[in-house]
């Protein structure tokens, strides 16, 4: 595997720290560690989107939803009882951390498990500022009556 250091970047250019530390993870992540568990990212309409991560065996009391600078963290940890004796174990119940990593302006604004998934509900909610506005264009030959003659005024 390839690694590439993106450290000159950071010399050579100001405001792209994002970028940079994107393409750091981007390029950091293990494919094997980032199987379990499996999950779906469905968009449920133009600026919503629900994460659903399959985590049968765990209760709501194992499962923890975190939101640290820009990421959403999703964790497990199963207290393990010793009184059990499998004969076969197909549910996968071992600890686990799965981080995604948040778009400005989004936000989780809810989860609730049931069946066996976790569901996690984001949205993106662009301030006023970023949003697209329409700016009216007026004309030097307006009647609107609002141009003042420069002899009336002296």
């Amino acid at each position: 595997m390839r690694t590439y250091d993106f450290s000159t970047l950071n010399r050579a250019t100001v405001g792209f720290d994002q970028i940079a530390d994107l393409m750091n993870r981007v390029t950091a992540t293990d494919n094997s560690a980032n199987s379990f568990p499996p999950y779906n990212i469905e968009k449920t309409s133009d600026d919503a989107y629900c994460i659903s991560i399959a985590v049968a065996g765990f209760s709501n009391e194992d499962l923890s939803v975190d939101v640290k600078e820009k990421s959403l963290i999703v964790s497990a940890k199963k207290a393990e009882k010793e009184d059990k004796t499998y004969l076969h174990r197909g549910i996968a119940t071992r600890a686990f951390e799965r981080k995604f990593h948040l778009a400005d302006h989004v936000a989780v604004t809810g989860a609730s498990h049931s069946d066996g998934m976790l569901n996690i509900e984001l949205v993106k909610e662009l301030p006023e500022a970023l949003k697209p506005r329409r700016i009216a264009i007026t004309g030097q030959n307006s009647d609107s009556g609002e141009l003042v003659d420069a002899k009336a005024v002296n």
